[in-house]
């Protein structure tokens, strides 16, 4: 099993679990008022809004919107089981969609064999007793995984595909009791839940004539919900997508995006790429690929439709900031994806340097140093890095860089259940870059922005101003299975900073805390990309590092 370390983004571990059944959409109302009694009143009354609302959206099926809306409330709540479990329902309802969605994964469905979909699952659960963080529940991950068939059964996607000729009180039936049908089987080993995995897959067969496959897949996929929201099974596609970013290049159009109610808007157009050449700019939107429009289908969809064989061509609609709609046909190219940008010195008269590292991939430490030796040219003496908005990478890119600023002492430590995730990164090199250093970070800064702002800030490396970070102090490993074209996104340890602070759940606390306007680089409610002077966080990190210039920029 090959598997490459990153961390990726997320929100928080899950934690207890109600049968799909009882999690339908007709929601009662006692689960209306099913919260801890330790909440208090206030608490309460408002828990019951957060699910109403959610319910709103569940019940158009809107269920990225719900898993947006319940990861906001647990980031707030985040003892409360109630909407932790809305939460694993309306994941589970996204992934089965994304899942038929996926060319890759529906040609498995047609084409693996019920007993090599077996293997597949053997293979899962044998990493998640030997990888995983911590030590696995295996009645909870059969129940999760029966959990996640329950949800199939629900979805047109899911039921058109697999279940049109059959008879829906049929389905129903089957949905309403399979997990009864498993009750008395043993759960004890790993080994129990593959047999138990066959057990199903010849009655859904024999009942409703369900692909033993699609069953099977089933579980696999879900049973990794039993476990955290960073650990996921990955389909061929997603695979080879993960492995693209981690590399920092993709088959694509080359452009940022960020879904928005029914529109996909471009945050930024890489240089180079197809959108550039075509005159697509930061600000616009795009709200059709193809024959799928961003108004009819998950913007979430209509994006991964951008990505396709490279040199094949496709159709997009792009809107501009004044709502006037033009129709483009782009060819899809290999781009690379640049991790740092908007290098330039934002304020030349006293030598502040600036740039935006936005993600940690293979070339980040390259593009790093190449950045601070063409700012050093042009007169540098102080140092701002923006990771704000920046979802994570390599955790080796993150201690990497760290290293460029950090004479001597711990980076970062991780610690698993498994030995051989137990490692304490520290500063080794020779030479670093002494100048003062300021580092940006907001609720969007995530993963290995917070092994590198921790490391700068319990080192007393320099200033670490704007919001909280995101709190997300895991480490994942992704593996590829043997078995088939599949691939495993497994939680293998947590990370702390260099003082053994958690990051999980309490995330990068900033030294200057100031509330956002813009980040200088984005494009701003207009569509217009702000001005270095309306970035309130921006010009508070240039007046903290101004006229320092006491320490050399160059490496001693």
């Amino acid at each position: 099993m090959l598997r490459s370390f990153c961390i990726s983004g997320g929100i928080l571990l899950l934690a207890g679990w109600i049968s799909a059944t009882q999690y339908t959409i007709a929601i009662s109302q006692e689960l209306l008022t099913a919260v801890d009694s330790a909440s208090g009143v206030d608490s309460e009354s408002e828990i019951q809004k957060i699910i109403s609302d959610g319910l709103v959206l569940e019940a158009k099926r809107l269920w990225a919107d719900g898993i947006g809306h319940y990861e906001d409330a647990v980031r707030v709540h985040p003892d409360n089981v109630s909407l932790r479990q809305r939460l694993v329902i309306c994941r589970l309802h996204y992934d089965v969609q994304r899942r038929y969605q996926d060319a890759s994964y529906v040609e498995a469905i047609d084409t693996l064999p019920a007993s090599q979909a077996l293997d597949v699952y053997a293979e899962v659960l044998a990493s998640l007793e030997t990888n995983y963080v911590e030590r696995v529940n295996w009645s909870d991950v059969l129940r999760h995984g029966t959990a996640s068939l329950e949800v199939a059964l629900t979805e047109p996607l899911f039921v058109e595909r697999l279940l049109s000729g059959a008879s829906p009180e049929a389905v129903e039936r089957f949905r309403q009791n399979v997990h009864l049908q498993i009750a008395e089987r043993g759960t004890a080993t790993r080994h129990d839940l593959r047999a138990t995995a066959a057990f199903m897959a010849n009655i859904a067969r024999d009942e409703i004539g369900l692909s033993a496959t699609a069953v099977v897949l089933e579980l696999t996929t879900g049973a990794l919900s039993a476990l955290d929201t960073y650990s996921r099974f990955l389909t061929g596609s997603q695979m080879d997508e993960t492995f693209s970013n981690i590399e920092g290049n993709f088959v694509g159009v080359g452009v940022e995006l960020q879904p928005k109610g029914d529109r996909l808007n471009i945050l930024s157009v890489i240089p180079g790429g197809p959108a550039e050449q075509a005159g697509v700019k930061s600000g616009e939107a795009i709200t059709r690929v193809g024959n799928t429009t961003t108004k009819d289908n998950s913007p979430d969809y209509v994006a991964d439709l951008l990505r396709g064989p490279e040199q094949s061509s496709v159709s997009i609609s792009v809107v501009d900031v004044n709502g006037v709609e033009r129709e483009l046909s782009l060819q899809r190219r290999r781009v690379e994806v640049p991790c740092v940008d908007n290098v330039h010195l934002v304020d030349a008269s006293t030598g502040v340097g600036y740039f935006r590292l936005t993600n940690f991939q293979r070339t980040t430490t390259r593009d790093v140093e190449k950045a601070l030796w063409d700012l050093h040219r042009q007169g540098m003496k102080s140092l701002i890095i923006d990771v704000r908005g920046n979802p994570g990478g390599l955790l080796t890119a993150a201690v990497e860089v760290a290293d460029r600023f950090i004479a001597s002492g711990r980076i970062v430590t991780t610690r698993g259940r498994n030995s051989r995730e137990n490692f304490d990164y520290s500063a080794h090199r020779p030479n670093t870059w002494t100048i003062p250093l300021a580092v940006l970070i907001d609720g969007d800064s995530a993963s290995a922005s917070e092994i590198f702002a921790g490391a700068i800030h319990d080192h007393r490396r320099g200033t670490l101003l704007g919001e909280t970070s995101y709190g997300k102090g895991s480490v994942q490993g992704i593996f590829r299975m043997q078995s088939a074209k599949f691939g495993l996104c497994l939680t293998t340890a947590k990370f702390y900073s260099p003082s053994g602070q958690a990051i999980s759940d309490h995330g990068v606390i900033p030294d200057v805390m100031v509330e956002p306007t813009h980040i200088a680089a984005r494009p701003n409610e207009s569509g217009e990309l702000t001005l270095d002077t309306e970035d309130s966080i921006l010009q508070k990190a240039i007046e903290t590092v101004r006229g320092d210039a006491r320490l050399s920029s160059r490496p001693r």
